[in-house]
């Protein structure tokens, strides 16, 4: 019997240990391929606390999904809040969040590449993880305006701006697949200089037109 089983622990601590294990085993296997036997060997309790704990399998994925959407944007906010100007804030929370998906890749597996595959249940928690960054991302884009960084953002128009950048940084991780050794400040970087220019140029009221002649 190992360390973990034989101590009693605390049950929030154990509840860590559990989604631990959990998040490890689904992001190897998948939510329908995962064995809770499996998750409870590797947490070092028995399968009935798992359901004791967190009543089901979807309960358990469901904790994983809430602990690593808190994590990550606990990450983004600590990063982005300091930072002196909306620019520096936008790029410390993209810093923040590539960092977070290279440091904790089966983390990143559960939250982006699983969840919306699953339950109802999950497909709501999902797109409540989802507006927790938007939330985060579309308080930056509204700065500019109110910091002096551009002239006032209407609500639907920071939504935009802010669902674009958070679509193209989750695309950005499956690029990173294929390019491992990609540092999270380069893409950063790269990713800055793709959006900023042209998103300071809209929130200064600068719009595209099709070409004359053209359509």
């Amino acid at each position: 019997m190992s360390d973990i089983r034989r101590r009693r622990l605390p049950r929030p601590v154990r509840e860590q240990l559990i989604i631990d294990a959990a998040i490890g085993v689904f992001a190897k296997r998948g939510y329908h391929a995962s064995s809770v036997d499996e998750i409870a060997e590797l947490a070092g309790i028995t399968k009935p606390m798992i359901y004791l704990y967190l009543d089901s399998k979807e309960g358990l994925f469901l904790a994983c999904l809430r602990r690593e959407t808190e994590r990550l944007v606990t990450a983004f906010r600590a990063a982005a809040g300091p930072a002196p100007s909306p620019e520096l804030r936008l790029r410390a929370g993209l810093l923040a969040f590539f960092t977070f998906v290279t440091d904790h890749p089966d983390s990143w597996v559960v939250l982006h590449r699983q969840a919306s595959e699953l339950s109802p249940a999950i497909a709501a928690e999902l797109a409540q993880s989802r507006q927790a960054v938007l939330t985060e991302v579309s308080g930056i884009v509204r700065t500019c305006s109110t910091e002096g960084a551009g002239p006032a953002c209407a609500e639907d128009e920071a939504d935009f701006v802010a669902y674009t950048l958070v679509g193209a940084a989750d695309s950005l991780t499956d690029w990173m697949v294929l390019h491992p050794d990609e540092h999270p400040e380069r893409i950063t970087v790269r990713l800055m200089n793709m959006v900023w220019v042209g998103m300071r140029n809209v929130l200064d009221g600068e719009v595209w037109t099709t070409p004359a002649g053209e359509g």
